[in-house]
């Protein structure tokens, strides 16, 4: 079910809940089982492997049936309204599982914790324990407190938990993709954003965490990692001796692993990403050559009521760079229509701006006002839903037709394609990536398997797909 399909932008709440289960055994069973299921970004994915690493320690095993667990988790998202139904939706069935086993826990983890933690647990009723994500390792004696029959919560954040001692258990792992959280917490305070009053103040993990982490992925058969942060090109650390470490540095560390360990990142944020970081994706042809740059809004007025700390013209030399440094490099983004007062006008800079970037491919959303935001709290919702409907449809239209084009560009072109599963539509077809990020379909051949690196010479694609043969 998990969809290893990158970007997963921090804004990618379009992923519907799936249950995790574990790749391995549990060394010591005590009996109960656990199902999480997991909505958003990469980094709630993340992190429900870390919890599911907490409590295989603990004896739990996985199940993909929540009907046969014990205790049951909901890693949630809180960046948009639809998000968060979903989730309540959700609970309400989990409640009528608990019917029946009274015994069951039920909680929920994550973004959400923190701000509706007295309707999930007065109001509503509807789950027995609500931690935060930075309150993991308190899990155990949660669910001990709930099984002596009391609620319980944690939902404190710290700035200096990063889990960097914790080794995350691969849940529904292929065995070739894997995720690496490489911070937490964000300190950049978008207007309409939600995640540095969920997640905390941005704090970076230890690098040399970080490159253990991945070079026991690769010696344990991956092949590709994807380095996790609500803003990774703010990367910092400093060691006990005082070396400080940049993202640039990091993605270099990381790099030098081997050669045949592919490594993408997500997501960059416009006012940190350096010349640094694309002349070190320059030099080594393992760090994919694929961006993902959120615009969110083309106009400049929009972006400083947004508080992105960047305008248009800023943007756009970020995007110049980009092209001077890495010709051909893919590109994608994120969007929102229909912000605060946003005028036609601005909304035509938008499209203005798709245009001149071209991107690759956008998640691309409606704005929704989220309770405790800055947005909220200083500009009013004003823009009729349907004028927002109409814009959206305009944003989604025009990036299909780019999207279709990118594609189209690379008609005839040889691309490296790392081979992850077999085509969903046909067991006689291979799926896997390119470098920059497009999904690959060719026929399947008995000298190659899911893991191993391949060409592939593209003759068609579809509108979202690139489509050709094995070659060499």
């Amino acid at each position: 079910m998990m969809n290893l399909d990158f970007p997963n932008s921090k804004h990618d709440e379009s992923r519907q809940g799936e249950a995790l289960v574990l790749d391995k055994p549990v060394l010591k069973n005590n009996g109960r089982k656990l199902y999480i299921e997991s909505y958003g970004c990469a980094m709630n994915f993340s992190d429900s492997e870390i919890v599911a690493s907490i409590l295989a320690d603990q004896g739990f095993e996985t199940t993909s049936d929540f009907k046969e667990a014990d205790v049951i988790f909901i890693n949630t998202c809180s960046i948009r309204e639809n998000a968060e139904q979903r989730v309540r939706n959700r609970l309400k069935e989990f409640k009528v599982s608990k019917m029946r086993n009274p015994g069951m826990v039920v909680g929920v983890l994550g973004c959400m914790a923190e701000r509706l933690k007295a309707k999930f647990l007065e109001e509503e009723k509807l789950v027995d324990v609500v931690v935060g994500p930075d309150a993991y390792r308190d899990l155990p004696n949660l669910i001990e407190q709930v099984d002596g029959g009391q609620k319980a919560v944690n939902v404190l954040l710290s700035r200096e938990e990063t889990y960097a001692d914790i080794s995350p258990v691969r849940l529904n792992s292929n065995g070739i993709n894997a995720f690496v959280s490489i911070m937490r917490g964000c300190d950049n305070m978008c207007s309409f954003c939600v995640v540095p009053f969920t997640r905390g103040r941005e704090r970076s993990r230890d690098a040399f965490s970080i490159v253990k982490e991945c070079g026991d992925l690769f010696n344990a058969g991956y092949k590709e990692v994807t380095l996790l942060g609500q803003n990774v090109d703010s990367y910092k650390w400093t060691s006990e001796e005082g070396i400080t470490m940049n993202f640039a540095g990091l993605l270099e560390f990381v790099a030098l692993i081997n050669p045949k360990l592919r490594v993408r990142f997500s997501t960059s944020h416009p006012k940190d990403i350096t010349d640094e970081v694309l002349l070190t994706m320059k030099k080594y042809d393992n760090i994919c050559k694929y961006i993902h740059l959120p615009i969110q809004s083309g106009n400049s007025r929009i972006l400083e009521l947004m508080n992105r700390t960047y305008d248009r013209a800023w943007y756009m030399n970020r995007i110049d760079a980009i092209r001077r440094i890495l010709p051909g490099c893919a590109i994608s983004t994120d969007v929102i229509t229909g912000f605060c007062s946003e005028t036609e006008e601005e909304h035509q800079e938008t499209l203005s701006m798709m245009d001149y970037v071209q991107y690759d491919f956008a998640y691309m959303f409606m704005y929704s006002e989220r309770p405790g935001t800055l947005a909220a709290k200083r500009y009013a919702d004003d823009i009729p839903e349907e004028v927002k409907g109409r814009r959206l449809r305009e944003i989604v239209d025009k990036q299909q037709a780019h999207s279709y084009k990118r594609l189209l560009e690379q008609i005839g072109q040889v691309q490296q394609v790392l081979i992850e599963k077999r085509s969903k539509k046909s067991e006689l077809d291979y799926s896997g990536r390119s470098d920059k990020n497009a999904t690959v379909v060719f026929p399947a051949d008995d000298r190659f398997k899911p893991g191993d690196y391949v060409d592939v010479l593209i003759e068609k694609c579809t509108t979202a797909t690139l489509i050709g043969k094995i070659i060499g």
